[in-house]
């Protein structure tokens, strides 16, 4: 039969952000992967190193722990998260597929947190809203993806990642950090 076997594709709707007053620093994918999708979580196709990078970095076992634990020991970490794109059509997994994108509203989550100070992008599809954030005087990090289609290996990801939790090089809304090393590091 003519067209079998192609899947016809609709727009789908992403999640809601992870973010309370206390967040410091925000983590921002592109789009829900079909599996995270039908799990209706984030991060949740099981080769997504996502969950296993974080839990390293703040020393929690969050692959171990069910999803709302996990939102929850993000959140007390100081840690949000969210992505892009609200809405769009793409068939399969790949950001490349990306159709007709329908960007999240981001200032109802900065002023929801008003104690953000970094933005970290997981992957380069996420990337393209770093102007964004640095324009609003934001400390901000691009990060290799946690997706398995990034094949750069885990303790390569991991060396990267742990910048998440870094004093971050702006203190706050754009006003320079007063650690007086900061002034020496370089930008990631």
């Amino acid at each position: 039969m003519k067209g079998e076997g192609k899947a016809k594709s609709r727009a789908a709707k992403g999640f809601p952000p992870v973010v309370d007053a206390g967040v410091e620093t925000l983590i921002l994918g592109s789009f829900p992967s079909v599996k995270s999708l039908a799990k209706a979580q984030y991060y949740g196709h099981p080769q997504n190193q996502f969950w296993r990078l974080v839990g390293a970095v703040i020393g929690e076992p969050l692959p171990e722990m069910d999803y709302e634990t996990r939102k929850r020991t993000l959140l007390a970490h100081r840690l949000g998260l969210w992505d892009i794109i609200g809405a769009c059509v793409r068939p399969g997994s790949l950001d490349s597929n990306i159709r007709k994108p329908r960007h999240n509203d981001f200032e109802r989550v900065t002023r929801l947190a008003n104690n953000l100070r970094r933005v970290c992008f997981n992957g380069k599809k996420a990337a393209e809203k770093e102007p964004f954030f640095a324009d609003m005087g934001l400390d901000t990090i691009v990060l290799p993806s946690s997706s398995p289609a990034n094949t750069m290996r885990f303790n390569a990801k991991l060396k990267q990642w742990r910048q998440i939790i870094a004093p971050p090089r702006v203190a706050h809304w754009g006003i320079p950090s007063a650690d007086p090393q900061e002034s020496e590091r370089t930008a990631c």
